[in-house]
């Protein structure tokens, strides 16, 4: 069986919400083997994820939340693509903010669900607090790197702790409880690959657990 390889670009953009936009820049993510493939967050530049495709087949796009710089473009990469889009369904009022209402359909992620991959496979951890519906996608046999697991973690975990939470639909003693429960209890060597900058590792966060509290929001 064919391996199951990480493909990433980095594509600029604005993120909107309550009223503010701000620029912003945004990993995407390509997971498969040399014949089909999954997209993670397919943000603001359609054709530098369609040049990480190539001519695989797209099974899905997976979604780690529904702020408009991960989501905006999620309807039109299913179509470019030919494949279904994937969210938890806690963040239908961001999408239908993103989209419209009545917004575009969606497949629902749930907590525990695994996607295969290729010969690998993704779980749905669902991580609230960023958004109500921000899910992480955790692989024990994926490799970035040369380091295994992987944790593609989208805004909930950065290098340097816990994605904002000071706008609408957001909440900082939820996203820590997410953290603390769900990925610091993760092999510490697991590689965190993060919606927006550089990679990081749980081993190398879950020490500053406290001081992220400290600072808060």
């Amino acid at each position: 069986m064919a391996e199951t390889t990480i493909d990433h670009t980095v594509t600029s953009g604005t993120f909107s919400l309550d009223g503010g936009t701000w620029d912003v820049e945004n990993n995407a993510w390509v997971v498969g083997d040399a014949s089909r493939c999954v997209v993670i967050d397919p943000a603001h530049d359609l054709d530098a994820v369609a040049s990480l495709v190539g001519d695989r087949t797209v099974d899905a796009i997976l979604l780690t939340h529904a702020h408009d710089d991960h989501a905006a473009l999620a309807i039109e990469a299913a179509q470019r693509f030919d494949a279904s889009v994937h969210l938890h369904p806690d963040d239908l009022p961001l999408w239908t903010l993103t989209h419209g209402d009545p917004a575009p359909s969606f497949e629902p992620l749930r907590d525990g669900h695994s996607i295969s991959v290729g010969d690998s496979e993704l779980t749905v951890i669902h991580v609230p607090g960023h958004s109500p519906g921000s899910v992480c996608f955790f692989s024990e046999d994926l490799a970035w790197q040369g380091s295994s697991p992987v944790l593609f973690s989208g805004d909930t975990l950065f290098n340097g702790g816990p994605g904002a939470t000071g706008r609408s639909y957001s909440d900082f003693s939820t996203i820590i409880d997410s953290i603390t429960d769900r990925l610091l209890t993760l092999p510490k060597e697991t590689i965190v690959l993060t919606g927006h900058g550089g990679s990081t590792r749980i081993g190398d966060e879950a020490p500053h657990r406290q001081e992220w509290i400290d600072r808060g929001e």
